[in-house]
């Protein structure tokens, strides 16, 4: 029986696994011992010391190579476990220590970037100064869709409905709300008190059909009891939306987070429209089965600190 000790005590080293896994891959431990590095004496002697620190028998040695029992089938995914899981904890350190140069492609809604990419990037350069990032944009749907595909290794988005979230994980960083804004001094504001039903009077820029923001927009039109909109400009570009509201009579559906330096500086006001339901959660996914390297957990941190600087605007 296997002393429930060996492995806390020291007496399993690096060095018996090793050999336990070339032989059980090889078949033979003549086949194993160059790939060791060693003879076949000290394969046998290694296998030997395991063996007993184990209290089983591993292999049955015979004229053919070297068969490995069932207790031996049964240690086998546990052992490249452990090899697995120290590589990658060397890795790791070994990427922070030498402060390699670090390099992501990473997907990132457009009425988000604003609020969270520079903010990221400084908090990321802080420590990894080498910073290398392939930023797309796309409505969420599409970067899910890149991020299953392989195509980016990390999306900043909105919370999607669970048929779209297979294979994939979501961690939750904040919620906000969806307001309606107008420049100051619009018509809608200063005469009429903010009034919904008229809205379709004016120009309407409202988050393209299908994407999560358009449905909250719809919920809060319907909410205040707006009627059908005569002039609706569908975009995403928050630079667009940011130049159409401040040069025209447009009213805007936008997150808080991508108008809230405009708000803050008078630019912009919010129409009192009300509605259950506009906040929406924003947080950052991965495949299920990524690979997690140093640099994509530094790139996370750094997300997760900005959206601790863009979650008190919602």
């Amino acid at each position: 029986m296997a002393d429930e000790n060996s492995f806390t005590d020291g007496r399993v080293k690096l060095r018996h696994l090793q050999c336990f896994l070339a032989v059980a891959d090889q078949g033979s431990l003549q086949k194993a011992a160059p790939r060791l590095a060693i003879t076949q004496p000290a394969v046998s002697k290694t296998l030997a010391e395991l063996e007993d620190m184990l209290g089983v028998a591993l292999f049955v040695r015979g004229r053919s190579g070297a068969a490995a029992t069932r207790e031996a089938l049964r240690f086998l995914p546990h052992a490249r476990a452990c090899l697995a899981a120290l590589r990658a904890g060397m890795g790791a350190l070994s990427d922070v220590s030498m402060r390699k140069a670090g390099y992501a492609s990473l997907g990132i809604l457009p009425t988000l970037s604003a609020a969270l990419l520079p903010a990221a990037l400084s908090h990321l350069q802080r420590e990894w100064p080498d910073v290398s990032l392939r930023v797309v944009t796309g409505t969420n749907r599409e970067l899910l869709m890149k991020l299953r595909a392989g195509e980016i290794e990390l999306a900043v988005n909105r919370a999607a409905d669970p048929e779209f979230m297979t294979g994939l994980d979501f961690e939750y960083l904040y919620s906000e709300p969806l307001v309606v804004v107008v420049r100051v001094g619009h018509p809608l504001h200063a005469k009429a008190g903010g009034d919904p039903a008229r809205i379709p009077d004016y120009p309407v820029l409202l988050p393209p059909i299908g994407t999560v923001i358009r449905q909250l927009a719809d919920h809060l039109l319907a909410a205040s009891g707006v009627a059908a909109l005569t002039s609706v400009i569908e975009l995403l570009s928050v630079s667009a939306g940011r130049a159409l509201t401040l040069e025209s009579d447009a009213v805007w559906f936008v997150p808080r987070s991508a108008v809230a330096r405009d708000l803050s500086n008078g630019s912009f006001t919010c129409l009192p429209l009300t509605g259950t339901g506009t906040q929406e959660s924003v947080g950052l996914t991965l495949r299920a089965d990524g690979q997690r390297t140093a640099f994509l957990q530094a790139l996370r941190d750094a997300f997760r600190a900005a959206a601790r600087g863009a979650a008190p605007l919602a």
